[in-house]
């Protein structure tokens, strides 16, 4: 026989309370009336502006040069597990990897700490970020995409 049927608990949710705009404050002064001029049209930039700030470039990451990409984890090639790994990676002034963060996972721990260590393990020699013309030690955004051949 089928068992007995048990009706799910009732459960009361109360509606949320909108909070209604009220005046906070009161002043009897009147506002100032600003005058609007018609403002004269911009002038054309000069020919020869220059950039007054700093020029930046910054680091690149390829995983498909030097030995840089990554294994497979046997693993996760074995339950078939794809994905993107998000990597935050500070890029030192001589184009080694200082520093790696995950900033979202492939849903697949393996996968991510796969890539996490390949960049660590100095396989890989990247190009550093510049400013003015000088490598700078500088954070970029990498995605590695593991799938499956």
């Amino acid at each position: 026989p089928p068992p007995p049927f048990i009706p799910p608990p009732e459960v009361q949710v109360q509606p949320q309370v909108q909070p209604q705009n009220t005046i906070s404050a009161v002043t009897n002064q009147k506002p100032e009336n600003p005058t609007f001029t018609k403002a004269a049209p911009p002038a054309p930039p000069a020919a020869e502006t220059k950039a007054t700030g700093p020029v930046s470039v910054a680091p690149v990451i390829d995983f498909n040069v030097g030995g840089c990409k990554p294994e497979y984890p046997r693993a996760s090639l074995r339950n078939e597990e794809t994905g993107i790994t998000t990597l935050a990676v500070l890029i030192g002034a001589d184009g080694t990897v200082a520093d790696v963060k995950i900033e979202k996972s492939s849903g697949f721990r393996g996968l991510d700490n796969a890539v996490r260590s390949q960049l660590l393990s100095g396989a890989c020699k990247n190009k550093p970020g510049t400013v003015d013309g000088k490598p700078q030690q500088s954070w970029t955004k990498v995605q590695y995409v593991w799938k499956l051949d």
